[in-house]
Protein backbone atom coordinates (compact mmCIF):
# COMPACT_ATOMS: atom_id res chain seq x y z
CA UNK A 1 0.00 0.00 0.00
CA UNK A 2 2.79 1.93 1.47
CA UNK A 3 4.77 1.59 -2.04
CA UNK A 4 1.92 2.30 -4.22
CA UNK A 5 1.27 5.68 -2.63
CA UNK A 6 4.94 6.43 -3.29
CA UNK A 7 4.71 5.38 -7.27
CA UNK A 8 1.53 7.71 -7.02
CA UNK A 9 3.29 10.64 -5.46
CA UNK A 10 6.31 10.46 -8.15
CA UNK A 11 4.18 9.88 -11.08
CA UNK A 12 2.46 13.17 -9.70
CA UNK A 13 5.99 14.77 -9.59
CA UNK A 14 6.88 14.10 -12.75
CA UNK A 15 3.15 14.90 -14.12
CA UNK A 16 3.88 18.63 -12.17
CA UNK A 17 7.76 19.38 -13.61
CA UNK A 18 6.05 18.45 -17.16
CA UNK A 19 3.42 21.01 -17.30
CA UNK A 20 5.46 23.42 -15.56
CA UNK A 21 7.90 22.92 -18.78
CA UNK A 22 4.93 23.17 -21.37
CA UNK A 23 3.57 26.30 -19.67
CA UNK A 24 7.21 27.37 -19.81
CA UNK A 25 8.75 26.58 -22.77
CA UNK A 26 5.66 25.17 -24.88
CA UNK A 27 7.04 21.79 -24.92
CA UNK A 28 8.02 18.90 -22.66
CA UNK A 29 11.38 18.55 -23.10
CA UNK A 30 14.67 20.95 -24.43
CA UNK A 31 17.82 20.01 -25.31
CA UNK A 32 20.28 20.12 -22.18
CA UNK A 33 23.31 22.17 -23.30
CA UNK A 34 26.73 20.51 -22.18
CA UNK A 35 29.02 22.24 -20.25
CA UNK A 36 30.45 24.74 -22.53
CA UNK A 37 33.35 27.48 -22.46
CA UNK A 38 31.23 30.03 -24.59
CA UNK A 39 28.93 31.84 -22.50
CA UNK A 40 25.31 33.25 -24.65
CA UNK A 41 24.02 36.69 -23.43
CA UNK A 42 21.07 37.01 -24.94
CA UNK A 43 19.19 40.29 -25.73
CA UNK A 44 15.41 39.98 -26.37
CA UNK A 45 12.88 42.86 -26.46
CA UNK A 46 13.31 46.19 -25.22
CA UNK A 47 16.27 47.37 -23.41
CA UNK A 48 15.04 48.21 -20.16
CA UNK A 49 16.66 50.88 -18.08
CA UNK A 50 16.10 53.40 -15.32
CA UNK A 51 12.53 53.39 -15.72
CA UNK A 52 10.11 49.96 -15.62
CA UNK A 53 8.54 49.35 -18.66
CA UNK A 54 4.67 47.81 -18.89
CA UNK A 55 4.49 44.09 -17.90
CA UNK A 56 3.24 43.29 -20.97
CA UNK A 57 6.32 44.51 -22.72
CA UNK A 58 8.88 41.99 -23.52
CA UNK A 59 12.18 43.52 -21.54
CA UNK A 60 15.74 42.56 -21.38
CA UNK A 61 16.61 44.26 -17.76
CA UNK A 62 19.88 45.74 -17.65
CA UNK A 63 20.88 45.31 -14.40
CA UNK A 64 20.30 41.40 -14.73
CA UNK A 65 22.86 41.43 -17.74
CA UNK A 66 25.60 43.24 -15.71
CA UNK A 67 26.43 40.75 -13.46
CA UNK A 68 26.65 38.02 -16.63
CA UNK A 69 29.10 40.19 -17.94
CA UNK A 70 31.17 40.76 -14.87
CA UNK A 71 31.07 37.09 -14.16
CA UNK A 72 32.29 35.98 -17.94
CA UNK A 73 35.31 38.58 -16.86
CA UNK A 74 35.83 36.54 -13.55
CA UNK A 75 35.30 33.10 -14.56
CA UNK A 76 38.15 31.23 -16.35
CA UNK A 77 36.03 28.38 -17.46
CA UNK A 78 34.07 30.63 -19.96
CA UNK A 79 36.58 31.57 -22.34
CA UNK A 80 34.29 33.37 -24.89
CA UNK A 81 30.88 35.30 -25.21
CA UNK A 82 28.17 35.16 -27.48
CA UNK A 83 25.76 38.26 -27.66
CA UNK A 84 22.41 37.12 -29.33
CA UNK A 85 20.26 40.50 -30.38
CA UNK A 86 16.37 40.43 -31.26
CA UNK A 87 15.84 43.69 -29.94
CA UNK A 88 13.46 46.95 -30.92
CA UNK A 89 15.84 49.01 -28.89
CA UNK A 90 15.55 51.09 -25.69
CA UNK A 91 17.07 52.80 -22.55
CA UNK A 92 19.98 54.48 -24.70
CA UNK A 93 22.26 54.95 -21.81
CA UNK A 94 21.49 51.17 -20.43
CA UNK A 95 22.41 50.43 -23.73
CA UNK A 96 25.39 52.31 -23.89
CA UNK A 97 26.36 50.98 -20.72
CA UNK A 98 26.24 46.98 -21.74
CA UNK A 99 27.83 48.47 -25.10
CA UNK A 100 31.30 49.72 -23.08
CA UNK A 101 30.97 46.70 -20.56
CA UNK A 102 30.77 44.07 -23.55
CA UNK A 103 33.71 46.10 -25.91
CA UNK A 104 35.90 46.33 -22.56
CA UNK A 105 36.15 42.51 -22.27
CA UNK A 106 39.45 40.54 -22.26
CA UNK A 107 37.84 37.36 -23.70
CA UNK A 108 36.70 37.21 -27.54
CA UNK A 109 33.00 37.84 -28.35
CA UNK A 110 31.06 37.65 -31.09
CA UNK A 111 27.43 39.19 -31.75
CA UNK A 112 24.75 37.62 -34.04
CA UNK A 113 21.65 39.75 -34.80
CA UNK A 114 18.79 37.85 -35.49
CA UNK A 115 15.42 39.11 -36.71
CA UNK A 116 16.59 43.00 -35.55
CA UNK A 117 18.82 44.66 -33.46
CA UNK A 118 17.52 48.23 -33.75
CA UNK A 119 17.80 51.91 -32.55
CA UNK A 120 20.53 51.44 -29.23
CA UNK A 121 20.71 47.75 -30.13
CA UNK A 122 23.15 48.91 -33.10
CA UNK A 123 25.76 49.89 -30.85
CA UNK A 124 25.55 46.40 -28.56
CA UNK A 125 25.83 44.68 -32.12
CA UNK A 126 28.95 46.22 -33.27
CA UNK A 127 30.70 46.61 -29.46
CA UNK A 128 31.97 42.39 -29.85
CA UNK A 129 35.29 41.60 -31.95
CA UNK A 130 33.24 39.88 -34.79
CA UNK A 131 29.49 40.67 -35.76
CA UNK A 132 27.04 38.61 -37.80
CA UNK A 133 23.62 39.28 -39.26
CA UNK A 134 20.89 37.16 -40.39
CA UNK A 135 20.62 37.75 -44.21
CA UNK A 136 16.59 39.01 -43.32
CA UNK A 137 17.33 40.61 -40.11
CA UNK A 138 17.06 44.63 -40.13
CA UNK A 139 18.86 47.25 -38.09
CA UNK A 140 16.98 50.88 -37.42
CA UNK A 141 19.30 53.68 -37.66
CA UNK A 142 17.83 56.50 -36.43
CA UNK A 143 18.19 59.88 -33.80
CA UNK A 144 18.03 59.75 -30.46
CA UNK A 145 13.97 60.40 -29.31
CA UNK A 146 12.16 61.11 -26.19
CA UNK A 147 9.21 59.74 -24.54
CA UNK A 148 7.58 61.71 -21.65
CA UNK A 149 7.47 64.96 -20.53
CA UNK A 150 10.39 67.13 -21.97
CA UNK A 151 11.36 70.52 -20.54
CA UNK A 152 11.31 72.75 -23.89
CA UNK A 153 14.75 74.16 -22.80
CA UNK A 154 18.35 74.40 -25.04
CA UNK A 155 19.74 72.87 -22.79
CA UNK A 156 17.75 69.84 -23.24
CA UNK A 157 18.16 69.80 -26.68
CA UNK A 158 22.11 70.19 -26.19
CA UNK A 159 22.16 67.23 -23.57
CA UNK A 160 19.77 65.43 -26.58
CA UNK A 161 22.92 66.07 -29.19
CA UNK A 162 25.61 65.62 -27.14
CA UNK A 163 24.24 62.10 -26.33
CA UNK A 164 23.26 61.37 -30.04
CA UNK A 165 26.65 61.77 -30.12
CA UNK A 166 28.05 59.39 -28.11
CA UNK A 167 25.90 56.97 -29.92
CA UNK A 168 27.83 58.20 -33.24
CA UNK A 169 31.30 58.10 -31.94
CA UNK A 170 30.86 54.32 -30.37
CA UNK A 171 29.38 52.87 -33.81
CA UNK A 172 32.11 54.40 -36.12
CA UNK A 173 34.67 53.53 -33.77
CA UNK A 174 33.83 49.77 -33.05
CA UNK A 175 32.90 49.17 -36.88
CA UNK A 176 34.06 49.92 -40.32
CA UNK A 177 30.95 52.54 -41.06
CA UNK A 178 32.50 55.96 -41.81
CA UNK A 179 30.79 58.62 -39.44
CA UNK A 180 29.33 60.76 -42.61
CA UNK A 181 28.00 57.80 -43.76
CA UNK A 182 26.46 56.35 -40.46
CA UNK A 183 25.17 60.07 -39.89
CA UNK A 184 23.69 59.83 -43.54
CA UNK A 185 21.83 56.73 -42.86
CA UNK A 186 20.54 58.07 -39.45
CA UNK A 187 19.17 61.56 -40.43
CA UNK A 188 17.74 60.35 -44.30
CA UNK A 189 14.14 61.30 -44.60
CA UNK A 190 12.90 58.99 -47.19
CA UNK A 191 13.35 56.05 -45.53
CA UNK A 192 10.78 55.67 -42.75
CA UNK A 193 7.81 56.44 -43.40
CA UNK A 194 6.61 59.99 -41.72
CA UNK A 195 10.07 59.48 -39.86
CA UNK A 196 13.76 59.99 -40.26
CA UNK A 197 16.41 57.39 -39.91
CA UNK A 198 16.63 54.13 -41.80
CA UNK A 199 15.79 50.34 -41.66
CA UNK A 200 19.09 48.57 -43.01
CA UNK A 201 18.52 45.08 -44.07
CA UNK A 202 21.45 42.44 -43.56
CA UNK A 203 23.50 42.26 -46.79
CA UNK A 204 23.30 46.29 -46.67
CA UNK A 205 24.16 46.40 -43.28
CA UNK A 206 27.86 44.25 -44.15
CA UNK A 207 28.21 46.93 -47.60
CA UNK A 208 27.96 49.81 -45.55
CA UNK A 209 30.61 48.48 -42.87
CA UNK A 210 28.33 48.45 -39.94
CA UNK A 211 28.78 44.51 -39.25
CA UNK A 212 31.23 42.42 -40.50
CA UNK A 213 29.51 39.03 -41.80
CA UNK A 214 26.06 37.82 -42.72
CA UNK A 215 25.59 34.55 -41.39
CA UNK A 216 23.91 32.98 -38.28
CA UNK A 217 24.13 31.21 -34.87
CA UNK A 218 26.70 28.51 -36.81
CA UNK A 219 28.69 30.68 -38.22
CA UNK A 220 29.26 32.88 -34.84
CA UNK A 221 29.81 30.07 -32.81
CA UNK A 222 33.02 28.42 -35.49
CA UNK A 223 34.15 32.65 -35.37
CA UNK A 224 34.15 32.45 -31.13
CA UNK A 225 35.80 29.27 -31.40
CA UNK A 226 38.29 30.84 -33.61
CA UNK A 227 38.85 33.85 -32.08
CA UNK A 228 39.56 32.09 -28.27
CA UNK A 229 41.77 29.53 -30.13
CA UNK A 230 43.51 32.72 -31.29
CA UNK A 231 43.43 34.59 -27.95
CA UNK A 232 45.51 31.08 -26.42
CA UNK A 233 48.22 31.51 -28.78
CA UNK A 234 50.54 29.22 -29.91
CA UNK A 235 50.80 25.86 -28.14
CA UNK A 236 54.30 25.04 -26.30
CA UNK A 237 55.68 21.91 -27.18
CA UNK A 238 56.90 20.17 -24.67
CA UNK A 239 59.67 17.28 -24.92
Amino acid sequence: MQNEKEETKGKDNQTSSLVDKIQQLGQASVPNAPDSNIHVLSIIGQVEGHIQLPPQNKTTKYEHLIPQIIAVEQNPKIEGLVVVLNTVGGDVEAGLALSEMIASLSKPTVSVVLGGGHSIGVPIAVATDYSFIAPSATMTIHPIRLTGLVIGVPQTFEYIDKMQERVIQFVTTHSNIEEEKFKELMFDKGNLTRDIGTNVVGKDAVKYGLINEVGGISGAMSKLNELIDQNKGPKELVQ
